[in-house]
């Protein structure tokens, strides 16, 4: 099933978005999709951050590594 999709018009710095294009090999469409996915990847990834030190593992490390 396809996702709903929002057109926008965005304002952005011509360099800038030339240099996001030129970086991502793509057009400015999909540039701009990656941009935000990693937006939303950093949130994700910050909140699985706080996290840290605070999960107990079942398994030890040299337990893993014999495989």
């Amino acid at each position: 099933m396809a996702r709903p999709l929002i057109k926008l018009t965005i304002e952005v710095p011509a360099d800038l978005l030339e240099r996001a294009t030129t970086a991502s090999g793509q057009g400015v469409t999909p540039t701009v999709r990656r941009g935000l996915e990693l937006v939303a990847a950093g949130d994700a990834y910050g909140r699985l951050r706080k996290f840290r030190g605070k999960v107990k593992f079942g398994i030890k490390l040299s337990e893993l590594r014999l495989d």
